[in-house]
Parts: C-alpha cells; structure tokens; sequence
C-alpha cells in the first residue's frame, strides 16, 4: 500500500499518511491542523477486494484508471493520471486498477481493452471512456464530472 509523506504547514511534523485515506482530510499527528496535500495527492492503488467498498462509499466522484503495465498507451496515459490526481485534489478522487492483477473487477466491468476510464458518482458507474485520452480533454472531462 502507497503512502504519502507531507510536512504540515503549522508545525513543519512529517505525516504518513496511506494513499487510499489521503481524501478523508487528514489532520497533522502532532499539532491537529488540516495537512494539504495537493501538491503530493497520488492515485488510489484498488484491487478486487477494495474496488467495490471504495467505489460505493466515497465521499466524492471517481475516476478509476483500468490499465496493464504491459500496455504503452496506459504507460503514456498514467504521468497524465498523476497529474489530474494532485489537480482535482478535493474535487474527485483519482484511482487506479491493475487490470493483469484484477480479472474480477475488469470482467465484472466488462472491460475489453485499456485504458479504460471509469466515472462514478455516489457508488453509481455514470460514464466510460476508453483509449488514452489527451491531458486537455480528461481535464475537460474531470471538470464536467466534479460538478
């Protein structure tokens, strides 16, 4: 599991702080403060045991990557998914799905090829997109779906 490693900005304390919880607002350990971390946000790591619960009980929409790392345009795609990751910090939650990992979900998801991008809100699938999108048309995208 992914953590992240953010200094507060009140007291300067180093926090780890795990990557699927970084959306729940943590606080500093020492000092209390809201830690923001916009700026070091990452993609959620899921599997097949933790897609559904993620999925179903976020507090805001999300973007589930489907992607092989055998494959060059999830290899192309994923700076980009990174970078949307610490972009729409607070607005949706980015996550990301080894689909050579994961044949439960993908098969469950019927996913034939990827990159294969899926948008939930409320625990609900509301869109699909598929192929390695351009960085200005996810943006596009994600700002149509934070809304």
């Amino acid at each position: 599991m992914k953590s992240i490693v953010v200094a507060c900005s009140n007291c300067g304390t180093k926090n780890r702080i795990p990557a699927d919880k970084q959306h729940l607002g943590p606080k500093c350990g020492k000092c209390k403060a809201p830690l923001s971390l916009s700026a070091a946000a990452v993609p959620v790591e899921l599997d097949d045991s933790t897609f559904s619960g993620f999925t179903s009980r976020a507090s805001k929409p999300v973007l589930v990557d489907f992607f092989s790392p055998t494959c060059g345009p999830c290899r192309l795609l994923a700076p980009t998914i990174d970078t949307m990751a610490r972009k729409f910090y607070g607005r949706v939650i980015i996550a990301k799905l080894d689909t050579s990992r994961n044949h439960i979900t993908a098969a469950q998801y019927r996913i034939k090829g990827v990159p294969t991008l899926l948008f939930f809100k409320n625990g609900k699938l509301v869109d699909q997109v598929t192929g390695a999108l351009p960085e200005q048309e996810l943006t596009r995208l994600l700002e149509e779906f934070a809304e």
